[in-house]
């Protein structure tokens, strides 16, 4: 995440900050001076080419290549190197065994997130499950979530909120087919699928249905613009000496201000589920959503030490709409575009479902478990397109592959590269081929448990939603090709990547679509 604040910049001229240059230089030879060889010890090489003050930075000027970039250099250096992220050394991992050692062996050292400038200031950084540091605070807000909120009995609660937001977003995909069915609709399936994913989790998080006209546009304009500032030039990330040079360009006031308007509409929300409460008129158990089971655990939350009970419903909200919703939304759009490169795979994909569950009603929770290829093409999906790199930093000294790597070290594994490696994924591991999920790595799965394949993470911080993550991507992505013929309005799908926040892009997907089934009366 923080790659993207440090690299994904708008073009800024260092004669802005050349009378301090010359100071930072004698701090970085006075900082990273020759050592005796005597007390020494052995870190993983650093790629050639950096220089002073920037370190690699310039050679990753085309973001949108970087995890190409990087995927060359492991090949020149091997599975373990180092580059300068500006002030910051940088391990790069690509290698699923070593990566398995930094989050067994030395889980505890990389437990911790970079804290950069935006998480801070943006997004609770200072309290959020996702980016607090690890500890005793950590270690009991990550059980309250994983008890009260993402327990499998917890998101069996959610199940009827999940499938009404879900049939919702079916039936306005059908009202764009009305007409002939024998026609295509032209849809761009990308924000179908973008606004589906959004509503699903709103749903969950503040149970409100038709959320469009319940405060929507003035949540999205804010996130708009807090995904707009951590692309701007921070000081704070790369050059932490100079980190008061945020408050000159007036980026630190900017993201100060977006937090508070993020912050008043979480409040809002907040409040009117406890004004319901206070009127008498609470939810029913069937219709709690994820606030309201916050506020039924409030004495809990309030245990935490040292934090505002508010700001952690807040940013447990906040951390769920972003972080689910667009891992759903743009993991789905890979899966389309790929089986539409690969007719074959999905008419495979349409026949089980047909056997399986026939034509005569729609694919259910239930049925997923009998289905084998519809999670083959998830896991295949998430391994050539992983929604991005997974960073951490190392609180003490430790050991990874042989090599010493210091208190500090920030730690970047390149799932891209790794994902790929043949010698785990020997049968065309850069071809999209879903049976190698039923065959050779049949017992490889997603939930970080695999290292081979770590798209949610793994360790202590592994993402804790995925198993709501993993029952959402099955399920709409067993209805969408059961209830749909889908063609590429081109003879391909550009299958182009992009950097953004926190994710790997994928370029708008526009498809021609018509019911399978009939018809939205399948719904």
């Amino acid at each position: 995440m923080e790659l993207m604040s440090l690299i994904q910049l708008k073009p800024i001229s260092l004669t802005i900050i050349a009378p301090l240059l010359l100071g930072l230089v004698v701090l970085y030879w006075k900082k990273n001076g020759i050592k005796s060889n005597k007390t020494q010890k052995q870190e993983a090489p650093e790629a050639p080419r950096g220089i002073p003050i920037m370190g690699h930075l310039h050679l990753f000027n085309d973001i949108d290549s970087m995890h190409l970039k990087l995927g060359s250099m492991a090949d020149k250096y091997g599975p373990a190197f180092t580059i300068r992220l500006g002030s910051h050394k940088t391990l790069v991992v690509s290698n699923w065994e070593l990566v398995k050692e930094c989050f067994t062996t030395n889980d505890i050292s990389f437990s911790n997130h970079p804290a950069i400038l935006s998480v801070k200031l943006l997004f609770y950084g200072v309290v959020s499950v996702g980016y607090v540091p690890y500890g005793a605070y950590w270690r009991e807000l990550r059980k309250f979530s994983a008890l009260k909120l993402l327990s499998s009995y917890r998101l069996e609660t959610f199940k009827h909120l999940r499938a009404s937001e879900i049939d919702s977003s079916f039936t306005s995909l059908y009202n764009q087919c009305k007409g002939d069915d024998s026609k295509f609709a032209s849809v761009r399936f990308d924000s179908w699928l973008r606004d589906l994913a959004f509503n699903i989790i709103m749903r969950i998080v503040m149970g409100k249905k038709n959320f469009s006209t319940n405060g929507a546009d003035r949540y999205k304009a804010a996130m708009q613009e807090a995904l707009r500032l951590v692309t701007v030039f921070s000081f704070a990330d790369v050059f932490p000496a100079l980190s008061w040079l945020d408050n000159f360009t007036g980026l630190t006031r900017d993201m100060k201000r977006c937090a508070k308007e993020i912050d008043n509409i979480l409040s809002g929300w907040l409040e009117e589920h406890r004004s319901k409460r206070t009127a008498g008129n609470g939810s029913s158990e069937l219709e709690k959503d994820f606030i309201d089971s916050c506020l039924d655990n409030l004495q809990e939350i309030s245990s935490l030490p040292g934090n505002d009970p508010d700001i952690v419903i807040k940013s447990t909200c906040l951390d769920t709409i972003m972080n689910g919703s667009d891992t759903l939304a743009l993991t789905l759009t890979w899966a389309i575009s790929l089986l539409l490169n690969h007719p074959d795979a999905l008419k495979k994909a349409q026949e089980e479902l047909d056997t399986r569950v026939g034509k005569d009603r729609k694919v259910e929770e239930s049925d997923i478990h009998n289905l084998a290829y519809i999670p083959a093409i998830i896991k295949e999906t998430m391994r050539l397109y992983p929604t991005g790199p997974l960073f951490r930093t190392t609180a003490e000294d430790c050991e990874v592959g042989g090599y010493h790597v210091p208190a500090g070290t920030r730690l970047l594994v390149n799932v891209w590269k790794m994902q790929r490696d043949g010698n785990v994924y020997k049968d065309d591991p850069l071809e999209f081929r879903p049976e190698r999920f039923l065959t050779s790595n049949a017992d490889v799965d997603l939930k970080g448990q695999h290292y081979e394949l770590v798209p949610f993470g793994a360790g202590r911080r592994v993402c804790p939603g995925v198993s709501m993550a993993v029952q959402l991507l099955h399920l709409i992505l067993a209805r969408v090709i059961h209830e749909f013929e889908i063609t590429p309005t081109h003879e391909k799908v550009d299958m182009s990547v992009r950097m953004g926040f926190l994710f790997f892009k994928k370029m708008p997907l526009e498809v021609l679509i018509r019911p399978r089934l009939g018809g939205g009366e399948k719904n």
